[in-house]
């Protein structure tokens, strides 16, 4: 299953009556549908991290449908900005229309800029284990699957590399999980931007049945778990650019 914005938008403005009848529908959707939303794992820090490197750096992350991985992260202390995008292809393939095939070598991502002097890299990626995807599932994230959906993390430096390594076989060998970790690590590949359209989408669509469903469990999970990261105000994409 994958997510049809034109259909979400087509739902918001049908006439009233309609509402029972969508609401039937969707709980027959989610009784049938996994969800990627999970009840979020307590899980240790790094015991390797890197250090701070400046005032800001940048993680790019893929956990399945971005909406929900950046909608965690625009809610993390320390991270000032998040934006959904794909990465691991290539700059003319990297279009919600074309990654949706499955073939372009692209994965829905997050770019995620953060003070590590607030946060650091290692910390981002507790919260990407516990709480923003499942790491156990490779090419499939509750109702999305397919390698565009797959559960990566894309290194900017050979830093982040070792860290991201060292996290996966500190967290493997404690069996945190009940499967091993399937996340990939890619490193060179660079991050596009997705489409307007995507931005701040689960902050904008809060009441969208995906959203409600796979996602805002995600942020109660983070409001849990990591009550010190949670920041009750989303840093939001749309409001990064009317302040440019």
């Amino acid at each position: 299953m994958t997510r049809d914005i034109s259909r979400a938008r087509k739902i918001a403005v049908r006439p009233v009556f309609w509402l029972s009848a969508a609401v039937a529908a969707f709980g027959a959707w989610a009784l049938a549908t996994p969800s990627a939303a999970q009840e979020g794992i307590k899980i240790p820090a790094p015991a390797l991290d890197a250090p701070a490197q400046g005032n800001s750096e940048v993680a790019v992350l893929a956990g399945g449908c971005f909406w929900g991985v950046q909608g965690v992260f625009q809610h993390v202390e320390g991270v000032a900005n998040a934006v959904s995008g794909y990465a691991g292809g290539d700059k003319q393939t990297a279009q919600y229309s074309v990654v949706g095939s499955g073939s372009t070598g692209h994965a829905e991502s997050v770019r995620i800029t953060f003070d590590p002097h607030k946060i650091s890299y290692g910390r981002i990626l507790q919260i990407y284990f516990s709480v923003a995807h499942d790491p156990t599932e490779l090419n499939r994230q509750g109702p999305d699957t397919g390698p565009q959906y797959r559960s990566t993390i894309f290194p900017v430096d050979a830093e982040q590399a070792k860290v991201a390594k060292a996290y996966v076989a500190q967290l493997d060998n404690a069996k945190v999980f009940d499967a091993a970790i399937a996340t990939t690590i890619e490193p060179g590949h660079a991050f596009y931007k997705a489409e307007d359209y995507h931005q701040d989408f689960l902050t904008l669509n809060p009441t969208y049945p995906y959203i409600v469903y796979n996602d805002l469990p995600k942020i109660e999970n983070l409001k849990r778990l990591f009550p010190e990261r949670y920041r009750s105000d989303p840093v939001l994409v749309s409001e990064a650019r009317a302040s440019n």
